[in-house]
């Protein structure tokens, strides 16, 4: 099968030796007589996945046994609701660093008010504010990892001060190594780096849970879910399964610290070559705050940035339209992605700006 280099900012490119494994089992798993996708989660064998899954995780992320690690659905979207239902009483701190970030504030101005202490939004998300005081008279501050459409990203993250600290690591989780301990809620929508679209990775301190508003309907109560081991109701079996076989795909590869090193050759070799033809191709993002997930830029017009969509198209690059909200072109390059498809698609941007230059 001709698979292509799927760039697309999520779903995206998963590992294949995991497609490859989920394709053994796909009908009998570990001969339980039934597919993984058949299979009810109040099964032995789903609880067993469940345990490896988490097991898995809290191996290649480092998570302190002091934190519950919780399956959820609706995505980072839903929690972007769920966080302030649960933790705003007051007043919470949130730093506007794109779409995704603008669309949690305005979440949480439903339950409460939001301190904005930094914002990029008058450069158009072109970059991350640096030396930034978080608030501490709040309930809570929130940040987001990394930003997929305007391909910006934290390279150092902002000290939690006495005010706990939540994360969106939607595109970003398990692509390089940050410290658990310095936030007090870590998520994502695992369609990125983490597993397939269906499933989201919560990461919180206990104690925290049980802090949470116990006034809400069931399915939005953090502590319901921690107390049913993230099967209060029915959870996405199949998603769980994926990224446990994800995170033991990492494990294997040399842990996070080696998927860290991929990336950022990934990165160096994309921005040089970028950098190299700046009269063609322009970043969006300051370099300071530059991306190694998602790769933003521009080309001198927009019919040159759909010839060039549409010929990368034609030799198996897809996905490198950039988000509807902002066009041009965009490279999502997460851990499963492959050197040599970075390689393939430098070479094809140096042939296209030298024929159209």
């Amino acid at each position: 099968m001709n698979r292509k280099y799927n760039f697309s900012a999520g779903p995206a490119t998963l590992p294949l030796p995991v497609l490859e494994e989920a394709q053994q089992q796909l009908l009998n798993y570990k001969d339980a007589g039934m597919s993984v996708l058949e299979m009810s989660h109040r099964s032995k064998d789903f609880t067993t996945i469940l345990q490896e899954t988490k097991t898995a995780l809290r191996e290649v992320v480092g998570i302190p046994d002091n934190y519950e690690v919780l399956f959820l659905t609706g995505g980072a979207s839903t929690q972007f609701a769920m966080l302030p239902m649960n933790f705003l009483k007051n007043t919470a701190g949130y730093v506007n660093t794109g779409s995704w970030s603008k669309k949690a504030i305005k979440e949480a101005k439903l339950f409460g008010n939001v301190n904005v202490p930094a914002s990029s939004e008058e450069q158009n998300f072109n970059h991350i504010p640096q030396n930034i005081t978080l608030p501490e008279d709040v309930d809570y501050n929130h940040i987001t990892s990394n930003n997929t459409i305007f391909g910006t990203q934290w390279s150092q993250f902002p000290q939690r001060g006495s005010a706990p600290l939540f994360v969106d690591m939607s595109s970003d989780i398990l692509s390089r190594k940050f410290d658990v301990e310095n936030f007090d809620v870590v998520y994502a929508g695992a369609q990125k780096n983490a597993g397939p679209a269906g499933v989201t990775i919560l990461i919180m301190r206990k104690d925290l849970i049980e802090k949470t508003n116990t006034s809400l309907p069931s399915m939005l109560q953090y502590k319901i879910h921690a107390d049913k081991d993230s099967c209060y109701n029915t959870p996405p079996v199949f998603q769980i399964y994926l990224v446990g076989l994800i995170a033991k795909w990492i494990s294997a590869e040399g842990g996070i610290e080696e998927i860290e090193k991929r990336n950022i050759q990934k990165g160096k070799l994309l921005y040089e070559t970028m950098d190299s033809l700046s009269d063609f191709y322009k970043g969006t993002a300051q370099q300071d705050s530059r991306s190694l997930m998602n790769v933003t830029f521009r080309l001198p017009s927009e019919e040159l940035e759909k010839d060039f969509i549409q010929l990368a198209e034609s030799k198996n690059f897809s996905g490198l339209k950039g988000h509807r909200s902002v066009g041009g072109v965009r490279v999502s390059m997460y851990n499963a992605m492959p050197l040599e498809a970075i390689e393939k698609l430098t070479e094809f941007m140096k042939e296209f700006a030298q024929k159209n230059s």
